[in-house]
């Protein structure tokens, strides 16, 4: 894993080829820190335009996840609608831009703001933890409801309900961690070696930047 320049948009080290049960064994096993002084606002503005191509990263993720998605008039970059194959239930999900219809699919962070806070990002710098929020390795878009049934929990207390797509949540998990240095608690790195028991071979990700 080599050193990046802790500049937005980048992670802080661009983690290599190989296993994600490899890149577990590199992290930090520590204890969550207090939550008392978290606030959203340490990991900047939401959904920044981090990789500088004029749309913010709500919407960058919505086109990317999204089949089918379609543009509001005269934009091209704000997402007005689209089907949302989700990830964590396995269902299909509609998503229709509107007051009372955009809650169905939201953007997860995977590594959870307030658990990346307890793991390490409370030393890092403010541009650190911008480019953390923002990284599309560190985004999904999901179902509302999921969403907000995981909150700010790791792989010790939340897992997706959908069992075919754990092994890659997983190695999202710790592929974020890696490259923004976090650490993980005894009973996550427990949980994640349960989790990719199942598929040993499954690989590390590179940070969304780095694409």
């Amino acid at each position: 894993m080599n050193t990046l320049p802790p500049e937005l948009g980048s992670p802080i080290v661009a983690v290599g080829s190989g296993t994600a049960l490899a890149v577990l064994e590199t992290l930090e096993v520590n204890g969550k820190t207090p939550r008392s002084d978290y606030k959203r606002t340490a990991f900047g503005e939401a959904w920044l335009d981090a990789d500088a191509n004029g749309c913010d990263t709500r919407n960058d993720i919505l086109r990317r996840d999204l089949a089918s998605a379609t543009f509001t008039e005269g934009s091209l970059c704000q997402v007005a609608a689209g089907t949302l194959t989700e990830p964590y239930t396995g269902n299909s999900v509609a998503f229709k831009r509107g007051k009372e219809t955009s809650g169905a699919v939201q953007i997860d962070h995977v590594v959870a703001l307030g658990n990346a806070w307890q793991t390490g990002a409370a030393a890092l710098t403010a541009m650190q933890r911008q480019s953390l929020a923002n990284d599309p390795l560190n985004l999904l878009a999901v179902d509302g409801p999921a969403n907000q049934e995981k909150s700010a929990s790791d792989t010790a207390s939340w897992l997706p309900s959908s069992k075919e797509f754990r092994c890659h949540y997983v190695a999202r998990q710790i592929s974020v961690k890696a490259a923004y240095r976090l650490w993980v608690t005894p009973a996550e790195k427990t949980a994640m070696r349960n989790v990719l028991g199942h598929c040993p071979q499954q690989t590390a990700l590179a940070s969304g930047y780095l694409k």
